[in-house]
């Protein structure tokens, strides 16, 4: 089997943990995607993989950028401070060594929670913002998960053109 062939497969399978990655907290995201183009640039070492990777690294950096960028301009309008969230992800650190997967999740909606709960001193208001900072994080998810597909489908579309002109 041929040495290009091998690190493609590999490549792919990388970009689809990583594209999921933007999804579950869990596993590497963005960053894991443009690695894996990088190592199938190197792989093929041909000027089609050096376009790939910097069309797909671009796509990779604007999701990175665009999902910070549409979170905290949502968590500031709300005005939800940073320690909420930081508090958010130690207890679902917490939660993920307590109950693997499910307690991610879990840890970081309840630690996000008390720690608005704290800041507010009521109930309403606290479950308001936790939502919105909730809602802030999933847009913020969506959108890189968006740019990492899309420097997927480029990755895709470049091994077509690689191995149809090879």
């Amino acid at each position: 089997m041929d040495a290009q062939l091998i690190w493609t497969v590999i490549c792919g399978l990388a970009i689809l943990v990583g594209a999921a990655g933007v999804i579950i907290p869990v596993l590497p995201g963005s960053l894991l995607v443009a690695a894996s183009l990088l190592a199938w640039a190197f792989a093929v070492g041909q000027p089609a993989g050096w376009v790939v990777f910097g069309v797909g690294a671009a796509f990779v950096a604007a999701g990175m950028l665009s999902g910070a960028v549409l979170t905290g301009r949502a968590m500031k309008a709300r005005q939800i401070p940073g320690r909420s969230v930081v508090a958010g992800l130690v207890l679902g650190v917490v939660g993920f060594l307590v109950v693997p997967f499910v307690g991610l999740l879990l840890g970081f909606v309840l630690g996000l929670f008390l720690a608005e709960l704290v800041r507010q001193k009521s109930v309403k208001p606290a479950v308001s913002s936790s939502v919105a900072a909730l809602k802030a994080t999933g847009l913020g998810m969506l959108a890189e998960f968006g740019f990492a597909s899309l420097a997927a489908g480029t990755w895709a579309a470049g091994v077509l053109v690689y191995f149809l002109t090879r």
